[in-house]
């Protein structure tokens, strides 16, 4: 389970995060929704500990953040909005290392590292240096080396960005049989087409807020819409986006 209490951001005259309240239990796909510089990216940079909260609490898996960050941290996989990987390494390399920072025996660690390799399409690259990968083979190697010690918790920030359409499929495929064997997947991303077909349950943050929460019906419901209303919709209507002046004044 991922607890949020309060979480606040504030930079200078800027509050990034206000009075963050979330919960979001086991075995559920969450979709974290918001326009660009909304509170997304922070408040996920501030889950993982990457930033210090202002002030609020962020609990992990029962374990706050603060006060025992790497039992929380234990058990969390985690993909950035720009991963980093060692050019220099081979795929297999990057994920033996992956694992052997969540102290995985060197049998496990192997009988994972090539069925990762098979899953995620990269069987045929797994001695070759990552220098060489395309841009989507990086994205699938970082997602494998988040799940190679299999976290409780995977949280992901824009997973399908730069992903071909087979990848994008491969990718959801995953998060469903993570969450179906009990663990949470917290998911910012920008495709709402993504968040809607995939998550259980969305929230949308704007200016910092959380100012919805819950199934894509509810939602339709909160911002009074039609049943077959998309999350698109949906959330252009809750974000004031479909306030926008059309297409053709903004060109004349």
């Amino acid at each position: 389970m991922i607890e949020l209490i309060a979480l606040t951001k504030q930079y200078a005259s800027t509050l990034a995060v206000n009075q963050l309240n979330l919960q979001v239990p086991d075995g559920e796909i969450f979709g974290f929704l918001g326009p660009n510089g909304a509170g997304k990216t922070t408040t996920i940079r501030m889950m993982m500990g990457l930033l210090q909260p202002t002030s609020g609490q962020i609990n992990l898996g029962g374990y706050d953040l603060i006060k025992n960050p790497l039992a929380a941290k234990s058990l969390c996989g985690f993909v950035p909005d720009r991963p980093h990987v060692y050019d220099k390494l081979t795929g297999s390399e990057y994920l033996d290392f992956a694992a052997q920072l969540y102290s995985l025996p060197e049998k496990e660690r192997n009988t994972r590292r090539e069925r990762f390799l098979e899953v995620f399409d990269l069987g045929d690259w797994g001695d070759e240096l990552i220098e060489g990968y395309s841009h989507g083979m990086k994205q699938r190697l970082v997602m494998a080396s988040a799940l190679m010690h299999q976290p409780s918790l995977l949280i992901v920030d824009e997973p399908t960005v730069g992903m071909d359409p087979r990848g994008a499929r491969l990718l959801k495929r995953i998060f469903r049989d993570t969450a179906d064997r009990g663990a949470t997947v917290f998911m910012s991303t920008h495709s709402l087409e993504v968040a809607e077909e995939l998550c259980d349950r969305v929230g949308i943050i704007l200016k910092g807020q959380l100012i919805a929460l819950g199934t894509v019906e509810e939602l339709r419901s909160q911002a009074g819409r039609d049943a077959d209303s998309s999350l698109e919709s949906i959330f252009l209507s809750l974000t004031g986006g479909d306030t926008e002046p059309e297409a053709q004044a903004l060109l004349a």
